[in-house]
């Protein structure tokens, strides 16, 4: 592996002093395998992007542009780019992440008491806000298939035709499983959109974490005028600190609805925000290269050194490794015993809904010492 930008750099001894969340928050000796943030250094593009709009912290030329001017273009260029999908930027909306656009927009285009529909188990901050805002779950279970996963696209229909599910929540690729939605499962799903007059909020947050030969297919595509796709890039460059994401809003509904909101009412990002994401999209592709190749090493690892009574389907996108410890018969959560016994904090699988009992998410994106120490510890505790 190339290591020009020092992927497996990190050590206990290096990175056990960073005060993000994921380390700063996990007790002493414990390796923190849970929430969403890589251990690899930030790509110098973005270091010295961010530094030089730190030279000139006045307000912005794209100020009053609910697009934030620079980031609507570099979405639109990257898409095309890399997707072969070309969004209008004048229909590209900022906000400070994807939780915030989802909730503006469950607020203005839902009323409580109208379902959404969301595969299972599922993002935990999601299930949050359809708890809080009053918008029921119509859950969508993801079911174990050979390697990888599937869902029962005719149950769904049968579901949907109630008519109280107003719209369709799709995490593709799949946030915990890290499944990548297939061309047919899109399709059927699109399908369902039309046949059910629903609203999709395509999060396609982790799209650029997809392990070749797998393709990523923007739902817009699909259906343009129904889709409003949710993403930023901070997940595949490792900014959730900057706080930005986009919108790209394809229903003209949604896109007049927004638009009759009072310009600030919801917040907007900020400077250095769109300068990184800006120049993730625009020049961070060589490291985001070497993160893909060391996280396909990682997810391959996972499989070989977990014990068999593990269950684990390696990944098609994403850093994150869905276990299966039904198996294991443990006393307690998975993830508590594998803290108290191993010493390696994972996220627990009841988090993420239906389908998450006897399950944890491990977080794969570290270097090799680390992944190493951590997956000696989980299977000495399990064995």
């Amino acid at each position: 592996m190339n290591d020009r930008f020092r992927l497996d750099a990190p050590t206990f001894d290096t990175i056990g002093s960073r005060q993000g969340l994921k380390w700063a928050q996990t007790e002493p000796g414990v390796i923190p395998a849970w929430v969403a943030d890589m251990d690899f250094p930030t790509a110098p593009a973005i270091v010295e992007a961010v530094t030089a709009a730190a030279t000139d912290l006045t307000y912005p030329s794209w100020l009053d542009e609910p697009t934030a001017g620079p980031l609507a273009t570099a979405f639109a260029e990257r898409m095309e780019q890399r997707y072969g999908w070309s969004p209008d930027p004048g229909h590209v909306r900022a906000y400070s992440d994807i939780n915030q656009s989802l909730q503006v927009i469950l607020h203005l285009l839902t009323r409580p008491g109208d379902s959404v529909a969301i595969h299972v188990p599922a993002y935990h901050p999601f299930l949050d806000t359809l708890t809080e805002m009053g918008r029921p779950p119509l859950a969508i279970p993801m079911n174990p298939d050979g390697g990888s996963w599937s869902f029962d696209a005719e149950r769904l229909d049968a579901e949907l035709a109630n008519g109280r599910c107003r719209v369709l929540l799709l995490v593709n690729p799949h946030n915990p499983t890290g499944h990548a939605f297939t061309g047919a499962e899109l399709t059927a799903l699109a399908e369902l959109a039309v046949r059910h007059d629903l609203l999709v909020l395509a999060d396609e947050i982790h799209a650029d974490l997809i392990f070749a030969p797998g393709v990523h297919l923007p739902f817009a595509t699909l259906v343009p005028e129904r889709t409003i796709t949710l993403t930023s890039a901070t997940k595949a460059f490792n900014l959730g600190g900057l706080r930005c994401s986009v919108a790209h809003v394809g229903s003209p509904t949604a896109r007049r609805v927004l638009a009759e909101q009072p310009a600030f009412l919801y917040g907007t990002t900020h400077v250095l925000g769109v300068a990184a994401t800006v120049a993730a999209w625009r020049l961070g592709d060589p490291w985001l290269e070497e993160v893909l190749t060391v996280l396909d090493r990682n997810r391959r690892l996972i499989a070989e050194r977990l014990p068999e009574r593990v269950g684990y389907r390696v990944p098609d996108a994403t850093y994150l490794a869905w276990l299966d410890l039904t198996a294991q018969d443990l006393p307690e959560d998975p993830a508590e015993f594998i803290r108290r016994e191993a010493k390696v904090l994972l996220s627990p699988g009841p988090l993420y809904g239906p389908g998450g009992d006897g399950h944890a998410r491990l977080n794969f994106a570290t270097s090799a010492p680390i992944l190493d120490e951590a997956l000696t510890r989980i299977s000495a505790a399990l064995t």
